[in-house]
């Protein structure tokens, strides 16, 4: 019991990479993964869609309190600002991934809505 207490992370390692030798590359089916890859750029991009929608509401909200005085201007700086990143989130994504045209559609993954960072 001694032995497995001193060297349990040793032990774990090593069947880790027991398994990782076992496993026969050509046994995952590459379609599985590419849809996977495909259903969550879609979900990406729907999400960013609805992320949009919610946020201009939000930042129109913010502009006329703060023009009023109610809420500071940092707030709305704050809002505007991670509205632009979440716009570039696409383009930094592909080109982190160096994913580019191969997509479904021929066109990139994920996407930018600033009109053409990733490209």
């Amino acid at each position: 019991m001694r032995f497995l207490k001193n060297n349990i992370w040793t032990l774990t390692a090593l069947l880790f990479l027991f398994c990782v030798a076992a496993v026969d590359p050509a046994s995952a089916e590459p379609s599985v993964f590419a849809t996977a890859k495909y259903k969550l750029g879609d979900l990406f991009k729907n999400a960013k869609t609805v992320l949009f929608v919610i946020g201009g509401f939000g930042l129109i909200a913010l502009a006329f309190q703060a023009i009023f005085g109610k809420v500071k201007w940092p707030w709305f700086a704050a809002l505007a600002f991670g509205l632009a990143v979440v716009a570039a989130a696409g383009a930094i994504v592909d080109y982190a991934v160096g994913d580019k045209g191969t997509s479904i559609t021929d066109t990139t993954l994920y996407d930018d809505s600033l009109g053409g960072l990733g490209k």
